[in-house]
């Protein structure tokens, strides 16, 4: 049972992370449906953060591990920015560029760092046994994870700003009516930009929290196994709102968790299902909520249309 509730939270934290800057990115008014490559993006930039920068406080550690995989998530995330916003592109088309080129680049980098670190290390894997160990304490048998604390900080703060600052007012009045918006001196370009780069700096943290989850190494080519996609699910489920999300993500979390400890349950184990069910669980779930969902789901009604400043 803790291994239970420590899996469900550690998974649920990376899907809160990610559906929220997805959330931050629609309500501006722009799609993204590149997280998955964002995540992968920023798990590298942590990874090698990890890597890199030992033999120094563990403050120090995390500090530079979480700006690493924010940065290069950030810088990613600019990709669906420029071409979305500054170039009128297709947001989902952009999108799933993202996350066929993510995997992808992450591979080759990390490749061609281990070639160059030894010309017989051909692989796509970063290593980061030691360094990992500042994330995580030891309450008993449960192994805590600070970014757990972080999600639900991120959470807290989230339902903040969009309901009880004016930044987070303006941002969804972008994602609602940016001829309005710009109307009363809203500048829907930035505040656009201002979506996309906290969605990319969130699921560049998500991806690093996933690949620490459980691991001391990452093999790049598997990327983040679709948790992208289920963040988006998890946001969606979560009708835009941080504290639905935040409940979606503990539900999505849990199925996930399942699939690691299920062996520990007499019940389960009993029933001699293959592991791949238990794998698959969330994804079937996912799409159990989206087709009873996606029908009363009340998206930002400007989500996913170019602005045109001359519109009205």
């Amino acid at each position: 049972m803790v291994l239970l509730i420590q899996y469900t939270l550690i998974f649920a934290s990376v899907l809160v992370l990610v559906a929220l800057g997805g959330c931050f990115s629609e309500h501006s008014g722009v799609i993204n449906i590149g997280l998955e490559g964002i995540m992968v993006m920023g798990a590298l930039g942590g990874a090698l953060a990890m890597k890199y920068a030992t033999g120094v406080p563990a403050i120090v550690m995390i500090l530079l591990v979480i700006i690493a995989s924010v940065g290069v998530g950030m810088i990613f995330s600019l990709l669906l920015g420029v071409a979305a916003i500054r170039f009128n592109a297709d947001q989902t088309l952009v999108g799933t560029a993202l996350n066929l080129l993510g995997p992808a680049a992450a591979v080759v980098l990390v490749r061609a760092i281990n070639m160059a670190e030894s010309a017989d290390n051909v692989s796509s894997t970063v290593a980061y046994g030691q360094a990992k160990k500042a994330f995580f304490l030891n309450i008993g048998r449960f192994e805590f994870n600070w970014f757990m604390l972080i999600a639900l900080l991120v959470l807290i703060a989230s339902y903040v700003v969009l309901y009880k600052t004016k930044f987070g007012l303006r941002l969804m009045a972008c994602g609602e009516h940016p001829q309005a918006a710009d109307s009363v001196g809203i500048n829907v370009y930035k505040m656009r930009y201002a979506g996309v780069l906290i969605s990319g700096a969130l699921g560049g943290l998500g991806g690093l929290v996933y690949i620490t989850a459980g691991v001391s190494e990452w093999k790049f080519e598997n990327g983040v196994a679709g948790f992208g996609f289920l963040a988006l699910a998890v946001m969606i489920f979560g009708q835009w709102k941080p504290v639905n999300i935040g409940l979606a993500a503990l539900l999505f979390g849990l199925f996930r968790a399942l699939s690691n400890v299920y062996t520990g349950f007499p019940t389960l184990r009993d029933l001699n299902l293959p592991s791949t069910v238990y794998n698959m669980l969330p994804y079937i779930i996912s799409l159990v909520v989206l087709v009873f969902v996606s029908k009363t789901s009340k998206a930002p009604k400007a989500e996913g249309i170019p602005y045109d400043k001359g519109q009205r």
